[in-house]
Parts: structure tokens; sequence; C-alpha cells
């Protein structure tokens, strides 16, 4: 078997195993730049596995850190339980370690190959499905200007995401080529919210087909950055409740949208289930920011068998909205896996609940001092890939 780099003359044969394997489009789209395709061959030269690293940055508290999100792993059923998968994704995590990676994202069909390489489930995007008539009808405040957006309105809505984005964890800058702007509209629709000529929330929608009671109004993105915006996004929502009896959308946790949502009402249309990993763990921790008053120090063991340069005890130190991560020859009693590594990380486990689940082995008390590395809001995601 020879793991390597995808070519050009590649991608047909990359793009009808992923037909197969997803189920997908016959008609193959153009790939965009910022990715790096590896593939498996068999000994007569056959594609029997393909896995892509986007070269992408996702945010974390102020700070883009380079990440390596995974896609489009798919192996040929005749070769699926041979190891391909994992050499695929030991060859994926090296290249992006090479060109300077730090952590790594991929949404699972299902968890179980993925945790034995060390990624684990950190959270999930949901698509939730509302009924139009459900949603407050608010007038806008006077101070604010509602207007349908044109093209010309995009780059607007670029730094409005990253206002939003940028101090939370996980999500995407956006940055990558996939996400570059044309010139046309990517939705059926866009409104804007502005106030003294700036904007702070916009939403693009798709109308979909039909007015009957299936039709169904899809908001792809919604965010706003005051109150006021959001109760005036939604207003305008709530206006398609004639012709559209169910908004669905995907609302990001916590944010000024989703205050004020009726979200008892919702149910749910669809969840992606998103997975995290280190690639390096120097960079993780040092190319991120962290909350400023959190301060502390602690020393850990780590094993990592997918991305050995990981390997090994390691001192944490956080303060002043930075931290360092160092090699360190002292004993610890604490030793973490390195799914245990990405729970903290991600801020979606304590060091006390990762030891119930056998991601932590400790001989104190109390595991206590490792949530240093998990300062910071849970991380999220917004952005299925």
């Amino acid at each position: 078997m020879t793991i390597r780099e995808l070519t050009a003359d590649d991608l047909p044969a990359a793009w009808q195993l992923g037909r197969l394997t997803f189920g997908s489009d016959p008609q193959p789209a153009a790939a965009p730049a910022g990715r790096t395709s590896y593939g498996a061959l068999d000994p007569a030269g056959t594609l029997v596995g393909k896995a892509v690293d986007l070269h992408d940055e996702q945010w974390w508290t102020g700070r883009a850190v380079p990440a390596a999100d995974v896609a489009g792993v798919a192996i040929a059923p005749e070769a699926r339980g041979t190891g391909i998968a994992r050499a695929l994704l030991r060859a994926l995590l090296r290249g992006a370690h090479e060109r300077g990676a730090a952590v790594s994202t991929l949404f699972a069909t299902t968890s179980g190959p993925y945790r034995a390489l060390g990624w684990d489930v950190t959270g999930h995007l949901r698509t939730l499905d509302l009924p139009t008539t459900a949603l407050p009808r608010h007038r806008p405040a006077p101070h604010l200007v509602v207007r349908a957006g044109t093209p010309a309105d995009l780059p607007a809505t670029v730094d409005l995401y990253r206002r939003v984005a940028a101090h939370r964890n996980g999500l995407l800058t956006r940055t990558h080529p996939r996400f570059a702007a044309g010139d046309e509209l990517p939705y059926d629709g866009l409104t804007l919210v502005e106030h003294d000529g700036t904007l702070v929330g916009y939403a693009g929608w798709n109308r979909g087909r039909g007015y009957g009671p299936d039709a169904v109004l899809t908001v792809e993105d919604a965010l706003a950055t005051t109150a006021d915006a959001a109760r005036a996004l939604i207003g305008v929502l709530a206006s398609w409740h004639s012709v559209t009896p169910t908004v669905r959308l995907t609302p990001l946790t916590g944010d000024a949208i989703s205050a004020h949502l009726p979200l008892e009402r919702a149910s749910e249309h669809e969840r992606d289930t998103w997975m995290h990993r280190p690639v390096d763990i120097v960079r993780a921790v040092e190319a991120r920011g962290w909350p400023a008053h959190v301060r502390g120090q602690v020393t850990f063991s780590l094993t990592d068998e997918l991305a050995d340069w990981n390997t090994g005890t390691w001192q944490l130190t956080v303060a002043d909205g930075q931290a360092q991560l160092r090699r360190s020859s002292s004993d610890t009693d604490l030793h973490l896996t390195v799914r245990g590594f990405a729970r903290l990380y991600t801020a979606t486990a304590t060091a006390r609940t990762l030891a119930e689940a056998g991601l932590l082995q400790h001989r104190t008390p109390d595991p206590g001092a490792l949530d240093l590395l998990a300062a910071g809001p849970p991380a999220q995601a917004l952005d299925s890939f």
C-alpha cells in the first residue's frame, strides 16, 4: 500500500471514491485551493482511500490558530477495516505538522474510528426548525435601518462575522479560499441591520420552494452584535409566517440571535457531531489566546501514537493572556491521553470527568490542577465541512 499526496491526475478517481462513499452528486466540483489531499493506492495503483487536509484557521480567544481540518475521508468498501484510514490520517497529521498546523477538527459520521486515532467528540452543530408564527414580531428600533443587501455589502458581513467570532473558541476565521465572496450573493436574499451606517446584524437566507405547509425558509447565516439588531432580524424572519411555516437555522450558542429566539419551540432538523485533536500541542497552547485573569502552572505527561512529537512530559504555564508549553524532566502524577488533551483544550470536560472516563490517569487525590488547560469558554462550531 502506498500513501502519498494526490496530484491533479488523481482527482477524478478521488471524486469517484468520495461520490460512492457519501452518495454525492455524480458531477464533480472544482476543488478550491488551500487543501492537501492524501491517497492510499493498492499495488495495482488503484486509489482505495483518501483524506483531505483543509488549511483552515480557527479563532481561539482573539488569535487565529492554524488548523488541519479533515474532510472527505473515504475508504473503498473492499479495503475497509485494513488500517488504511489510520495510515492516511497519520500521513495527514505529519504533513499538517510540517506546514505549521496546530489543531484539527473533523465532522464524523461515526466517532469510533476517529477516537482510536486521538480525536474526541467536542460538540454538535445543530440545525433547528422553528415555527415562523412563534418568532417575536419585533419592530426595528428607531435608530436602526433595515434593508436588503447586495454583493457590495458582503465585505461588511465578513467584518461583522469577525467581530462575533474572534473572541470565541473554535470558530473558523472564514479566510479559507472556499469562503471567498463572489460577484453574486451566495443566498437568495440578504437582510442587513445598520446603525449610523455601521452593520450591526445580518441574515442570509434561501427561500426554498412553495408556500404550503411544508415550505421552509432556510437561514444560512444570521449574526448580530447588539440585542436591538437581533430583534430586528428576528422580526423580519417572522414576517414570512404567511408563506413559510418553518424557519430553519443554525444558531450560535449564547449569541445575540439565540438570546431572542423561542428555542423551547424548536425541533432538531439535523445534528452534526464534530471532533477535535491537537496536531502539535506546543503550537496549540502557544498560538491561542487565554483568559487574561487565569494564572497557573501544571506538569503532565501525554502519549500520542499518531503524532509522536506530542509524546512526553510537559509543563504548562499560563499568565497574562498567553501560555507556554515546555518539555519537563520532572516526575508527574498526571498522565493524559491525546483525547483527554482535546477535551480539556476545548473546555468540554474537566480533569475529574476525564479521569472517570479513563482519559486521564492520576495518583493524586484531586487531578483538578489540569483544569488550567481548560481555561476559557467551550469551543463551538458554526461551519461544517
